[in-house]
């Protein structure tokens, strides 16, 4: 018998063995952490399902708590205007109404709670030939649609030009 093969053998199972014992030791019972970390998960899976309930009623409700008064508008601007039409809003025609509904943007109460950059950002998800276009008074003339305050946008859309 070869010893110089079979010392180091048997010394490599002893280790294998004291280490899979030490090892097993050492570990400990994580359940009770597992157990936490399940229930902070479930916790936050079910805020998430909470949240897209409320968003989806959120798309059924009218988000008018302002009553839209469609002869106010029409003796304003000399013609009848359409509740939420946002080309009502100097600057926006009917091509730029459609990307602001593919964004969800549908109503002047939520174009007046755009920032300008986010009406700039739907402006660029059109190109290049929306590129000439200046939205910096858009929420600021939706708020004042939303709001019935049509003398004033009028106004100031007669001092408009071009939407700037």
């Amino acid at each position: 018998m070869n010893w110089c093969l079979i010392i180091p053998l048997i010394v490599g199972v002893v280790c294998a063995v004291l280490g899979y014992l030490l090892g097993k030791l050492s570990a400990g019972d994580h359940s009770s952490e597992i157990e936490a970390w399940q229930k902070k998960y479930d916790k936050l899976d079910s805020d998430l399902a909470d949240c897209r309930a409320k968003l989806a009623r959120k798309d059924t409700v009218t988000t008018h708590l302002i009553p839209f008064d469609a002869a106010m508008a029409k003796s304003a601007f000399g013609k009848k205007i359409k509740q939420d039409d946002l080309k009502i809003v100097e600057g926006i025609g009917p091509k730029i109404e459609l990307l602001f509904h593919a964004k969800g943007i549908k109503t002047w109460k939520e174009l007046s709670d755009c920032s300008v950059e986010k009406c700039y950002e739907v402006l660029k998800s059109g190109g290049k030939a929306f590129d000439i276009h200046r939205p910096e008074t858009w929420p600021e003339q939706a708020k004042l649609a939303y709001e019935g305050k049509w003398i004033k946008l009028k106004a100031w859309q007669d001092e408009l030009k071009g939407g700037k």
